[in-house]
This record gives structure tokens, sequence and C-alpha cells, in this order.
């Protein structure tokens, strides 16, 4: 069941631009999410409600909020969805997504994209128009050229794990085989590698094929992320390592301990395996590089 309600906003303002996405706003035109990844920072969040909800007028609130922005020539970048998948089923019925990317496109403001559906390709039309005319920030023009950022998230490239941790959501290969549709298109995709599971898809020969992989398919840049559990997004967790890898559930409690993070040692190693293999396939890690 989807529950329809009325917002009574949709577009969020950073308090700065994110230094790895770029974004300076956020528009969510969904509650919650059908794909039921079980990594998700949703569970143990004020998003994390079990209830889909569709904000029904989340188009016409973008407009009026959009359009004082613009007079006031405020451009940056939107991020769409940073806390719901905007493609997911329920967009099929009722196309908010799409009628946000038009009023985005009407006002001439960048966005960039996070998602793992290949519905998006219905609405390459509308992407390929932002892309051409967005307003970029005065101090993004020269470093970017491109007013639509497409960012594909994995966790893993392996079908069946990614089936236990991401039930609904398109197989790895449908979002390669996207990918790849969307650079013909010649729109700037990357890849997000976020979450990395530990002792799942970490090992050097597992980030080797996920760089390798993103090579491949000419990806412009990818992101590396740890593996956040916390509240009741850890129980989750650790509920569905209990019944597919319960021979790791000790390893994740030394590893996690009290800390929504890994142990600190774990994150430097991972890193400095990650950036390791990014550079020997001289592949971009970051929208704007890193220094790393």
């Amino acid at each position: 069941m989807v529950e329809e309600i009325f917002a009574k906003r949709i577009l969020n303002k950073h308090k700065q631009r994110d230094p790895w996405f770029l974004d300076e706003y956020s528009v969510n035109p969904y509650g919650s999410c059908d794909y039921a990844c079980i990594y998700c920072y949703i569970h143990g969040s004020k998003y994390g409600s079990k209830k889909l909800m569709a904000k029904i007028n989340a188009p016409q609130l973008l407009d009026k909020e959009l359009a004082r922005l613009s007079r006031r020539r405020r451009y940056g970048f939107i991020a769409l969805s940073s806390a719901t998948e905007a493609w997911m089923h329920i967009e099929e019925k009722y196309m908010l997504t799409r009628k946000c990317l038009g009023i985005i496109a009407k006002y001439r403001f960048p966005v960039h994209v996070l998602t793992k559906s290949t519905l998006i390709l219905r609405d390459i039309d509308i992407l390929r128009r932002i892309d051409k005319e967005a307003i970029l920030p005065s101090d993004l023009r020269g470093r970017l050229n491109n007013g639509v950022l497409i960012t594909f998230s994995f966790s893993t490239l392996n079908k069946e794990i990614a089936k236990i941790f991401e039930p609904n959501a398109p197989s790895p290969n449908q979002r390669l085989d996207a990918i790849q549709k969307l650079k013909e298109e010649g729109f700037c995709v990357g890849i997000a590698f976020i979450p990395i599971l530990p002792y799942i898809s970490d090992s050097n020969e597992e980030l080797e094929t996920l760089v390798r992989t993103a090579k491949s398919v000419d990806a412009n840049y990818i992101f590396f992320g740890d593996l956040t559990l916390h509240g009741e997004g850890k129980k989750v967790y650790f509920a569905v390592l209990s019944k597919y890898f319960p021979e790791l559930k000790e390893k994740y409690t030394r590893l996690y301990g009290s800390r929504f993070h890994p142990h600190r040692d774990y994150l430097n190693s991972l890193h400095k395996r990650a950036y390791s293999i990014a550079r020997k396939y001289r592949i971009k890690v970051g929208i704007l590089g890193s220094s790393k």
C-alpha cells in the first residue's frame, strides 16, 4: 500500500555544499523505498518508515521553491534523491520524479541523480535538456561541463549476494547495462560502491573486480563508502547475517562494537586498498577527483 500525502515542503537546502556529491539541495518525491535494501541508513533514521509514501504535491511545491531561488540566481546541484529511490517501482504509476525533473529543467537547475534503477532510462529526454541548459554555480564552471550527474550505487556485483541485501532492486548487470546506455547518450555517469560490505565485498579481489568493471563501462568517476549501522538498521542487518552469513556475526560484533562505523584501523585499510586499485586503473575517485 502507498499512502498519498501532501507535503509541506519538498526542497531541502543544505548548510553547505556536499563535498562528495556537490549538491546544495535535495528532493525526495517519495517517503521510504520499495527496494528494501538491508543496509540502507534510513532503517535507523527519521526517514525509516516502513510505509511507502507518495508526496503527490511535490511538483507544485518544487515549482514555487525553484521559482524563488532562480529569481535570486541561487543555482546549485539538486540531489535526487538522498533518502529514497526516485525511480522505484511506484514511480511508474505516480511519475512524481519525472514531473519534478520537468520543473528542474524549467528553472535550469543542475541535478545529481542517485539511483539503482533502470527506469531512469525513461527520462533521458528531460535529463538531456537539463544537461545542456542548466546553470552551474559560478565556482564549478570550468571544473564541470555537465548539468546532470548520474551516480549508480552498488554494494556488490555478485547477483546472489545482491539479491540478499538489495532484494527488490534491479540486478547489478541490469544497472551496468543502464550505465552503458546513459554513457552512449553522452551523460556523465559514475558509480558509488557504497556501502562496501565487510568480509563480503571488501577483499582485494572483490575491490579490483568492482573498479575494473567501472573502468570497462567507462564510468567518469567512482566513490567508495563503508557500511554504517545504527539503531534499527543494525538489528535488521544482523538478522540477515544470522540467516545467510552466521559465521560473520562475531567478526561484525568486534568490528563495530557500539559504533556506527567500522573500527578506524579497518577503515584506513579499506580506503588505502581501494584508492590504490583506483590509481592502478586510472579512474577518478570523486566527481572532481581526489588527492588521496
